[in-house]
């Protein structure tokens, strides 16, 4: 892992990094979503612009998990990059120390990139024609009163539901109330396009929502058989979740109500596995936009 990138150590060389990025064909107004129309304001601060179009100002950071905080934009993007290398993810105690700043902001920080590395609104639906699109769900958490490590203190099991589409290795993940045929057929229907074939286990759940997609293949777990007859297996979806069971050793102590945020920060960790860190890292900085997180809710 090369730190010695100045984009890690200077405020304004990581913002110019993030503009170039975000930015490519020109600077983009946040507020009328005008393209190229703005300029910058001389004796502002830097990178200020002021958009010709509506008469408002703005920076690359405004409408992003970046905006409105403290800390410098370099931290900001090596934390990014620290939690996009990182197998099983990094605590909010190791950025703390590692950055210099509190453990609380640490902690926001945290969970303002896990924000970002969430998939897109308008992100294509996984799989297709031709294709086929693993599903699987589990328990998560507190199993046993007497469950030990990164199990102890959670008073209630948490549930998961995973989707991986083998041939892209693309991966997506929810945190679900309950494991029912609602639930799961939400994820489904929301995120795999109807012409894919939908491979799952002998679980019941799948029975009816199977049916709305051009195939249904079903793996007998049960009967001890981990590939069908037709050469389908559940093996992808199944590894996903032997990834996260790890992150959640990890971090030792995972909130329900936060679960959703490490699932995604997982998913996009393993759909992007096959490229360098750095790469990750800028894959992650992409998804900033349009994903402002508050310490409250704004209004």
């Amino acid at each position: 892992m090369n730190l010695s990138n100045p984009i890690y150590h200077d405020a304004d060389k990581a913002r110019a990094h993030l503009e170039a990025l975000l930015w490519a064909d020109g600077p983009v107004c946040p507020h009328c979503k005008v393209r190229d129309h703005a300029s910058k304001i001389k004796g502002g601060r830097k990178g200020l612009m002021f958009c010709n179009a509506c008469r408002m100002q703005f920076s690359v950071t405004v409408g992003t998990v970046f905006e409105r905080s403290k800390i410098p934009l370099n931290k900001w993007v090596l934390a990014t990059h620290l939690m996009s290398a990182s197998k099983t993810g990094v605590s909010a105690h190791q950025l703390h120390r590692m950055l210099d700043i509190t453990y609380k902001s640490a902690w926001f920080m945290c969970h303002r990139i896990r924000e970002a590395m969430g998939v897109s609104e308008s992100a294509p639906p996984m799989g297709g024609e031709g294709e086929q699109v693993q599903s699987d769900e589990t328990y998560l958490g507190n199993t046993s009163k007497r469950a030990k490590g990164y199990q102890k203190g959670h008073g209630k099991r948490m549930k998961g539901h995973a989707l991986v589409e083998p041939k892209t290795g693309e991966a997506r993940a929810f945190r679900v109330a309950n494991l029912d045929y609602i639930r799961v057929r939400k994820g489904l229907v929301g995120h795999v396009d109807r012409k894919s074939t939908l491979v799952t286990d002998e679980a019941k759940i799948y029975h009816h929502v199977g049916k709305e997609f051009a195939a249904h293949e079903r793996v007998a777990h049960k009967k001890g058989n981990y590939v069908n007859d037709k050469g389908f297996t559940t093996n992808h979806v199944e590894n996903f979740f032997g990834v996260f069971k790890r992150v959640m050793k990890a971090h030792i102590h995972i909130e329900d109500q936060h679960l959703q945020r490490y699932l995604s920060e997982t998913a996009f960790r393993y759909t992007n596995r096959k490229i360098n860190d750095f790469e990750r890292a800028l894959e992650a900085l992409k998804g900033i936009e349009g994903k402002r997180l508050t310490y409250r809710p704004i209004g």
